[in-house]
């Protein structure tokens, strides 16, 4: 069956990109399975900055010994947040 392009939605973004059949083919030559979900800019943005992109931190108090900390998560209701001491103390606690 002969492929052909597909228009695909950027999940970052929201713009819609061509996955070429070019791309397809290439794709298909490396063995993935999925199509794209970033359009090529926010690929390479994501490329480019990865891991060293600025993460958002939250400011909480610490359900166990009440101290201010950061966590890089924003906390749910309900769910107790521990600073980093806390949680390594619970954490080896449990492995015991």
């Amino acid at each position: 069956m002969a492929q052909e392009d597909k228009t695909l939605t950027c999940r970052d973004c929201g713009k819609t990109f061509v996955f070429t059949v070019g791309e397809q083919e290439f794709y298909q030559s490396r063995g993935l399975q999925h199509e794209p979900s970033r359009c090529p800019d926010c690929r390479a943005a994501k490329r480019r900055y990865g891991r060293f992109a600025p993460r958002t931190m939250y400011k909480v108090t610490c359900a166990e010994c009440g101290c201010e900390t950061e966590v890089p998560f924003e906390p749910r209701e309900g769910r107790p947040v521990y600073c980093s001491e806390c949680y390594s103390k619970i954490k080896e606690q449990q492995q015991t």
